[in-house]
């Protein structure tokens, strides 16, 4: 069993930045292609980022291409998701999610291991 616990969300306004982090704990974190995924109440959740085993290889949602970059440290079993320039419209819950899959994916059925959510508000 992985175990994901998010922090870093909250308040910000429209242009501002917050940085997203996932501590992951009970397994080698270093096995598992990451990602993040976001979900406002009554949508699906949908894809951000995902990031390969050694952290080389990135993807991310063309709504947050070019404002995101999703990044890791195995040494210090960490991921993270720096965001600038944000919208209200990125308002949501982001997750943290362990992929079992080779490289990542934008599938959230992809994904073995979930942590609790951290609520990221933009106010406009």
């Amino acid at each position: 069993q992985l175990q994901l616990v998010e922090s870093g969300g909250g308040l910000v306004q429209a242009g501002g930045s917050l940085r997203l982090s996932c501590a992951a704990s009970g397994r080698t974190f270093s096995r598992y292609p990451m990602g993040w995924f976001r979900q406002v109440p009554g949508k699906e959740r949908e894809f951000v980022a995902t990031i390969s085993r050694a952290g080389i290889n990135t993807n991310y949602a063309d709504s947050v291409k070019g404002r995101f970059t999703i990044s890791r440290d195995n040494a210090k079993n960490a991921l993270w998701l720096q965001m600038n320039s944000l919208k209200p419209e990125d308002t949501a819950v982001y997750y943290c999610a362990a992929s079992l899959t080779m490289y990542g994916s934008r599938v959230t059925y992809e994904y073995e291991y979930w942590g609790q959510g951290t609520q990221v508000t933009v106010s406009s």
